[in-house]
């Protein structure tokens, strides 16, 4: 399984905007592709930052949703209004309250 951390950085006025792009894109295309286990949408409290955690079974299936042109306009426009910083990871550990299986 792999991880992508997804941090865009948006001015205050637009972060609205693109917390529906992003939602947009993934509830017409990339939430059917194959692989895709899930995403959460995260937006800062100060208005500047909107960050999508999403995993996939594997780095092909994740490449292969990229070709997809469905949720290339939403991208698109996302891509107007903030600036972009992907990553992609691997999870390492996962913790929990003691006492409760991970």
């Amino acid at each position: 399984m792999i991880t992508l951390i997804n941090v865009f950085t948006v001015e205050p006025a637009n972060q609205q905007r693109l917390i529906e792009l992003l939602t947009e894109a993934t509830e017409v295309s990339v939430c059917r592709a194959p692989g895709f286990v899930s995403a959460s949408l995260h937006r800062s409290t100060d208005g500047t930052k909107v960050t999508m955690y999403a995993q996939w079974r594997s780095i092909d299936e994740y490449q292969a949703m990229r070709q997809d042109p469905a949720p290339l306009p939403f991208f698109q426009e996302a891509l107007k209004i903030a600036k972009f910083e992907p990553g992609i990871y691997e999870v390492v550990e996962t913790f929990a309250p003691v006492g409760e299986p991970n």
